[in-house]
């Protein structure tokens, strides 16, 4: 990876993060630490990876994104709005009773959204059906990107799902799994482990990578591999909870509450400190 794109995409994560901390904190809730955790590759989806139209969304030939993990939606509609599908100035009327911002994603009401989700273990499902029909309709050059919480995978609904993709041999689907160790009620390992999770995914018939999710030429190699692999593909990310706000870092507390005002000027400020570092870089 070049310099300036990943210059390009460093200011993006850090825009993201901070579009996460203006909307949790003008709602007084929802999911900061996953989706901080998720920031590069939401930048790296959205502006690098991903054939998408935001002046077009239901252009039938888009790449597909599913947020299996849908709690985190502030980082997704961050990134949307930079991408340039609704004002970012919307960002924090998150879940408000009158925004189309609510707490988990609506395709209904989000432009750039594939998929509704919210209940966990079902996004993935939605994501393989998408695959299959890609593929039913010989449309091979669309991909279909989802992306799950290690918590999330005790679900076993996402194990039938892996089960499908390998049976009907979709190698147009990308499972991401955001692999940061914690979970809303503590750690992953104490809570319910699912570990060692590449050798499930594996055993499921899966080509599988395990990288840094929060380094964008390790997430470049690893989508790399996906084009050139003839399986389903799963990307396991080892990340940090929290990512880029201090106080947040690897804290399960920030699993699913807003910062108070006091909290935002922090994060704000060591965000803002971050952006400007990048692009002075």
């Amino acid at each position: 990876m070049n310099a300036e794109t990943k210059k390009m995409l460093s200011s993006y994560a850090a825009k993201i993060r901070m579009g996460i901390i203006e909307s949790t904190y003008g709602a007084k809730a929802g999911h900061p630490g996953g989706s901080l955790s998720s920031a590069e590759l939401f930048a790296y989806l959205y502006f690098k990876e991903m054939k998408v139209d935001p002046k077009n969304p239901q252009w039938e030939d888009r790449d597909r994104f599913v947020l299996s993990k849908g709690h985190c939606a502030p980082g997704l509609y961050s990134a949307l709005a930079l991408k340039g599908y609704f004002p970012v100035e919307d960002l924090p009327t998150l879940r408000h009773i009158d925004s189309y911002l609510q707490g988990h994603p609506n395709m209904n009401t989000v432009p750039g959204i594939d998929m509704s989700t919210g209940s966990l273990g079902q996004g993935i499902s939605t994501a393989v059906g998408m695959a299959k029909g890609a593929k039913y309709i010989g449309h091979d050059d669309i991909n279909i990107y989802t992306l799950l919480g290690d918590g999330e995978i005790e679900e076993g609904q996402v194990w039938e799902a892996m089960m499908f993709a390998n049976q009907y041999k979709l190698n147009n689907l990308c499972v991401i799994i955001d692999s940061n160790g914690l979970q809303i009620d503590g750690k992953c390992e104490d809570v319910m482990s699912a570990e060692p999770i590449d050798e499930k995914l594996k055993a499921f018939g899966f080509e599988v990578v395990i990288v840094d999710g929060n380094d964008f030429e390790q997430l470049e190699k690893a989508f790399d591999a996906f084009h050139h692999c003839d399986k389903p593909f799963g990307i396991i990310m080892k990340t940090v909870k929290g990512k880029g706000v201090s106080f947040m870092e690897n804290q399960v507390d920030w699993h699913g509450k807003a910062p108070n005002e006091e909290e935002y000027n922090i994060a704000m400020a060591e965000l803002r400190a971050k952006l400007a570092e990048i692009e002075e870089a």
